[in-house]
């Protein structure tokens, strides 16, 4: 996920005090209690971004999205190589134009290099925000699941280490803490969506294509 997802899951308040936890819990009091419990001072992790993509509906609806995808990469990848072609033309034959032709091979690679990478910015934008949309669904019905969690546990804190320090808050922690997996699965039972089914073996190594991750965080999901 890229850095604008990153903003996203920050946003999105997936720090959770214990300070908040205790007053939910204080809000509906036990009659026979004659004090309300100490805070906890139990501290867990969650990769937020890594929960959203490794549950079984990240897994099914950004493999959706990837495959609605391939028609716009497909386009462009014919764009590309017309372009490259027009250069290597430019490059092994350039010297053997006259002015006027090779002026105008110039100009042709020019614009179609600025209607290529026109095309490119659109179609990357496009595609992240349709990234964004599928992550803040995600993550509007999983939130709830880790504060569930968090609660049930007696943590008092959980941090989102989905960003990297410096730019993250986490310097270091133990991986014992990390709540990533539980979390998930607790998600899966919840949402009902089946596992994906594993990948047929290929007899190729898979080409190289762009990363599923979106480049963009979500916008703070709705309470």
């Amino acid at each position: 996920m890229n850095s604008k997802i990153a903003h996203l899951l920050m946003a999105a308040a997936l720090v959770l005090p214990g300070a908040a936890l205790a007053q939910a819990q204080s809000s509906t009091p036990d009659p026979g209690a004659t004090s309300a419990p100490a805070p906890s001072n139990k501290i867990g992790t969650i990769n937020v971004e890594a929960a959203i993509y490794s549950s079984n509906e990240g897994m099914r609806d950004f493999e959706a999205l990837n495959k609605t995808e391939e028609p716009k990469q497909t386009e462009l990848k014919s764009k590309n190589d017309e372009l490259e072609a027009l250069k290597k033309q430019l490059n092994t034959q350039g010297d053997k134009l006259n002015e006027s032709a090779r002026a105008n091979l110039v100009s042709e690679i020019s614009g179609k290099q600025k209607t290529f990478d026109r095309d490119m910015q659109d179609a990357r934008d496009d595609y992240q925000s349709k990234q964004q949309e599928v992550a803040q669904k995600i993550l509007q019905k999983m939130a709830p699941v880790i504060e569930k969690y968090a609660s049930d546990n007696n943590y008092g804190l959980i941090v989102d280490t989905s960003t990297q320090w410096p730019q993250g808050p986490v310097l270091w922690r133990n991986p014992s803490v990390d709540i990533t997996k539980a979390v998930v699965d607790a998600y899966n039972v919840k949402s009902g969506v089946a596992a994906p089914p594993p990948e047929a073996p290929t007899a190729h190594p898979a080409s190289s294509r762009p990363a599923t991750r979106p480049t963009t965080k979500p916008a703070t999901p709705a309470h």
